[in-house]
Formats: structure tokens, C-alpha cells, sequence
């Protein structure tokens, strides 16, 4: 499959990007699936909105310094610009909106935020947050892969043709940026020299030397649904609830050990791997490590305090 798909709706004056959407949905989605959890914890839905901006703010803020501290710190001496706006000065100064984001560090950040809100918000347990938090965070998960898949980034190692759900990823490929795929095809747009890459059989030499890929987006986003699924059940259907860090353990322990084993298949994000003490497993897998770990902790000790 050749996958070059539309950035979004374009209105003229202003384009909807694919990409944005899916974190609109992905935040409005666990805004009303946080609300109905208040709802039947007699919890006040005002609080919700303090929660849901504090969240915001703690996923995207986290998420990006995570990518720059995990795999490009060397953003913060040669382009400390680019850390946290959506420019870069590197060559020149460009817009480039908000990419590079880390998943593991929006985690982190997550964390630490609820236990502020636990104390100025919502005068409940850090982990009573936590176990009833995660489940709007593995619904956004899903989406935001999907947002990744349309954005034609963070897509898998280079595979056969014949490899289930192989794909060519017109765009994303380092070796051909906009301004290359401009050269090539004399077509100064960029999109416009990708869809005729894609699209033109004068250009089929071009398309030949992409390579097919695993859509590891995919395969992330699918994988993460059954483990939204399986936390709403547990809350819902089950006393899970009642057991503090149990809901969250769970989710550690599901949802990292996903990206551990979807990381077998996506191409390399760069990062410490390239060390060579690290280079056995990729700079996801080993983050995603200390996060199953302390899952297990949690639901082992879930074990032995209940709320009545």
C-alpha cells in the first residue's frame, strides 16, 4: 500500500490538519469519559475542568521535553528555540508546529501533575486519581498513534512487499524532505511533488526507492485498544476500583509492555540505543521497562489495601 494521505481539511484560509484532530478527539473523548467516572464517584464535574487543563498542559509540556531529553538533547544548545515552540532556527528560522513528542515523558509528566491535583483540585488519594486517570489516557492513546499514522512519522523498520499491511511512506522518509521531493519532480510544492510521486508513473522510480515499512502507528494504536477496554471493564464491571493501584498497575503494565514489543518493528527513534552498553534494545524499550516494573509493584500491592 502506498500511503500518502491529505494533511487535513483545507478551508481556504486555514487548514484542519488530520493530525490535530486526532488530539482533539483524543482529549475530548477522555474529558466525557473522566466526567461519567465523577459522576458515579460523587465527584463535582467543576473540578473536571481544572483536571482536564491541568492534563493538557502536563501531556503536551511532558511529551516534548521528553523527546528532547531522551532523544535529542541537543536541541537545548544548538536550537533551544525549538524545545518548546513550534519553530526551528536550524537552517533557517521555519515553522515546524508541535513534532517530536515522547510518549514516556508525557507519562511522567502526568504523574507529577496528579499529585498536585490531588492536593489543590480534588482532595483525594494519588492513587485514587491515578487508577481512574489512566483510563481516558489509554482511549487518547489510540488516537494519538492514529495522528502519528496520518502524519506519516514514527512508522515502522523496512520490510518486504509481501509483509502484512506492508506500506511506502511517501512522506517521513529522511532522505526525502519537501524541498528533495520538489528537486526531483520540478514541482515547487511540496504536497503537490509527493502526490505526483505517489500518483505519476513518470515519477515510479522515485516511488520504487521507498522502501516498504511496518505501519507500527497501527499496530500501537489497535494494540492499545483492547487495553482501554480491559481498564474500563475492570472499573465498571469489577471492584478494581476499591483497590488503590490496582487499575493503575494494570495500565503500566499493559500498556508499556505494548510499546516494548511494538518497538521490535519501529524504525529507530534515535536516543541512547546508539551507545553501545544500550544497544541491545531500543532507547522505548528501555524506558518502557521501569514503567512495567513499577505496574507489577502496584498491583501486587493493590493486593493488600482495600477502600471500603
Amino acid at each position: 500500500m502506498i500511503w500518502n494521505p491529505t494533511e487535513g481539511i483545507d478551508l481556504g484560509f486555514f487548514m484542519i490538519r488530520f493530525y490535530s484532530l486526532t488530539w482533539v478527539t483524543a482529549f475530548a473523548l477522555g474529558w466525557y469519559i473522566t466526567k461519567f467516572i465523577f459522576q458515579r464517584e460523587n465527584e463535582s464535574v467543576e473540578k473536571l475542568d481544572n483536571l482536564f487543563v491541568y492534563t493538557i498542559v502536563a501531556t503536551m509540556l511532558g511529551a516534548r521535553l521528553g523527546h528532547v531529553i531522551f532523544y535529542q538533547p541537543e536541541l537545548f544548545s544548538q536550537d533551544p528555540l525549538s524545545v518548546l515552540l513550534p519553530i526551528s532556527t536550524k537552517p533557517e528560522l521555519h515553522f515546524t508546529g508541535f513534532s517530536g513528542l515522547a510518549s514516556h515523558g508525557a507519562a511522567i509528566a502526568i504523574i507529577v501533575t496528579m499529585y498536585y491535583i490531588k492536593t489543590k483540585v480534588l482532595q483525594r488519594p494519588l492513587l485514587w486519581i491515578l487508577d481512574r486517570i489512566v483510563i481516558p489516557v489509554a482511549s487518547g492513546a489510540v488516537f494519538i498513534r492514529l495522528g502519528n499514522f496520518m502524519n506519516s512519522e514514527i512508522f515502522g523498520k523496512e520490510t518486504s512487499k509481501d509483509t502484512f499491511m506492508a506500506m511506502k511512506f511517501v512522506k517521513g522518509e529522511d532522505n526525502l524532505p519537501p524541498q528533495v521531493a520538489s528537486q526531483l519532480t520540478n514541482i515547487p510544492d511540496g504536497t503537490q511533488a509527493y502526490n505526483a510521486i505517489a500518483n505519476d508513473v513518470q515519477f515510479k522510480v522515485i516511488l520504487d526507492k521507498i522502501p516498504y515499512r511496518y505501519p507500527a502507528q497501527l499496530f500501537e494504536a489497535l494494540l492499545y485498544i483492547p487495553v482501554f477496554f480491559i481498564l474500563f471493564y475492570m472499573y465498571w464491571k469489577t471492584d478494581a476500583r476499591n483497590k488503590p493501584g490496582l487499575l493503575f498497575g494494570t495500565f503500566l503494565v499493559l500498556l508499556w509492555s505494548v510499546r516494548f514489543f511494538v518497538e521490535f518493528v519501529k524504525d529507530s527513534q534515535g536516543g541512547f540505543e546508539e551507545y553501545p552498553m544500550f544497544n541491545a534494545l531500543s532507547t522505548g524499550q528501555w524506558l518502557s521497562i521501569p514503567f512495567i516494573i513499577l505496574g507489577f509493584y502496584f498491583i501486587y500491592t493493590s493486593q493488600k489495601k482495600t477502600i471500603i
